[in-house]
């Protein structure tokens, strides 16, 4: 915490894919990458991984540890049909498609094309271009045109979420429609850098302020949402995950 009462930097500044987690210790993490992780990272992720590291804003990648745990989910729900809101450059989007069987597609959803073309190459060399429909643009948006179409009602198996926090709480509702029932709902951010838990006093930037403010409104919404099973896990920056019950 800031001494004096001076306010805290940002609180990701220096995070990179090779340090973006909430245990306290880098040797224990280092330890689960080496183990457990980076042995059976695909190549093509590995590249795009390290391209993006190198991006200014590298840190709003998933890390590597969280985009196993994404492949992992999708293979053991065999989800076909799947939804990403906020790509970047596509490392987590690059997960998904090579744990998609081949008939399977994932609908990208960004704001920025720019950053998701970085990673198209990548996604390319993979041989997945074919299960990936970008879509640039407001997600909310993209997310209402899908609900416009009854037969999306219900039809996707599995959705990610890494966009704009404040906004977590209304794409939970448009999901929870497009998502069929034991379905699943991917929530990244959840406990931002800790912040979550800290006290209401404490000095941070406006946009830490603002950003942990939402994810603790979601985190308190997802809690006492019965139509929903929820599981928090403090991997990377928080993960929520959501199993559609009703």
């Amino acid at each position: 915490m800031a001494a004096g009462g001076d306010t805290i930097a940002r609180v990701h500044a220096g995070i990179d894919s090779s340090n973006k987690t909430l245990l306290k210790s880098e040797a224990l993490y280092k330890y689960v990458l080496d183990t457990s992780v980076l042995p059976h990272e695909p190549e093509c992720m590995r590249e795009l991984r390290l391209v993006t590291d190198k991006h200014e804003w590298g840190l709003m990648q998933s890390s590597p540890d969280e985009a196993q745990l994404l492949r992992m989910l999708i293979k053991l729900m065999g989800a076909r049909n799947t939804i990403e809101v906020g790509v970047f450059t596509g490392y987590s989007l690059l997960a998904t498609a090579l744990a998609l069987p081949a008939d399977g597609r994932v609908i990208a959803i960004d704001v920025d094309r720019e950053y998701y073309e970085i990673g198209r190459p990548f996604i390319e060399k993979a041989g997945v271009a074919g299960k990936v429909d970008f879509r640039e643009g407001p997600a909310l948006d993209h997310l209402d045109a899908l609900l416009a179409d009854e037969r999306n009602l219900g039809a996707f198996d599995f959705a990610f979420v890494d966009a704009d926090k404040p906004n977590y709480v209304r794409y939970h509702e448009q999901l929870l429609r497009l998502v069929r029932v034991g379905g699943t709902i991917v929530y990244d951010n959840t406990l931002w850098a800790g912040t979550v838990a800290l006290p209401p006093d404490t000095p941070l930037s406006d946009l830490d302020r603002r950003f942990s403010a939402a994810i603790r409104d979601l985190n308190a919404r997802l809690s006492a949402d019965d139509r929903v099973e929820v599981c928090q896990l403090a991997i990377a920056d928080g993960v929520t995950i959501c199993r559609r019950l009703v």
